[in-house]
């Protein structure tokens, strides 16, 4: 099997309302490139909340005293603060220079996904999308085809230094392919082996996307083995709150 990573590249600097699916297909097709059945499309996180307006400007955060706490303990801006206790569901850690939570959409992470990074502005930070599920199945039905959509962003791992792209919102494709039930070489039941495959798949992608000044938001991974699934969300790969082992 062959897996090939291929980016898209002249996407334009995104701005709020955009049509993000038109600029990508604009851009695939400038760049000579079509999508084949079974493409998957990963999308990064910030052109899809830059194009879903999620941008804020610290100076019209409203404050609260448990932000200034927040604050306090973390050393972040107050304004920060508030927004990510706005995004969280809970705090799960809070030292110098990180604050951990479990966003409101389930996923623990450092400042609920809130970045400045390739923001234009000193004082504008960017949220993530609403509903990152529902960002994807829309550019998904827009570019058409029998193919997949991921919308990723690079999250920090426990236990594990650098961060790696990671699936926050898909369309199309099972997250988590269940290989139970399947054989090994020699013969024995895979008894518990369950594969993150839309996480796979990002991490694949974000070695063409990157994290810097490369300007390539989006990139198509071909040959990837997923399983079809047209109501499956990304909810799929977060281990429930009962079961965390490290509370």
């Amino acid at each position: 099997m062959t897996l090939s990573v291929i980016p898209v590249p002249g996407i334009p600097l995104v701005q709020p309302g955009d049509d993000l699916a038109e600029l990508i297909a604009i851009a695939m097709a400038d760049a000579g490139v079509t999508l084949a059945d079974g493409d998957v499309v990963v999308v990064a996180q910030k052109v899809v909340s830059k194009a879903e307006g999620r941008t804020v400007r610290l100076s019209d955060v409203a404050v609260t005293p448990a932000a200034e706490a927040l604050a306090a303990t973390s050393g972040k801006s107050p304004a920060v603060a508030a927004l990510i206790l706005d995004e969280a569901q809970a705090v799960m850690r809070a030292v110098p220079n990180v604050i951990v939570v479990r966003n409101r959409l389930g996923h623990v992470l450092a400042n609920a996904g809130i970045d400045a990074s390739n923001v234009a502005g000193d004082e504008t930070v960017l949220l993530w999308p609403i509903d990152p599920d529902a960002s994807a199945r829309a550019i998904r039905a827009r570019l058409g085809g029998d193919i997949a959509v991921i919308v990723s962003d690079s999250l920090g791992r426990a236990w594990r230094m650098g961060t790696m792209g990671t699936a926050i919102g898909c369309a199309g494709i099972r997250p988590v392919r269940d290989r139970c039930g399947e054989t090994d070489l020699f013969g024995r039941v895979l008894q518990s082996t369950r594969i993150g495959v839309a996480d796979e798949i990002a991490a694949a992608a974000s070695l063409v996307i990157g994290e810097a000044a490369e300007a390539i938001p989006v990139a198509i991974v071909r040959g990837a083995a997923y399983d079809r699934d047209e109501d499956a969300g990304v909810s799929m790969l977060l281990r429930p709150a009962a079961e965390d082992l490290f509370p």
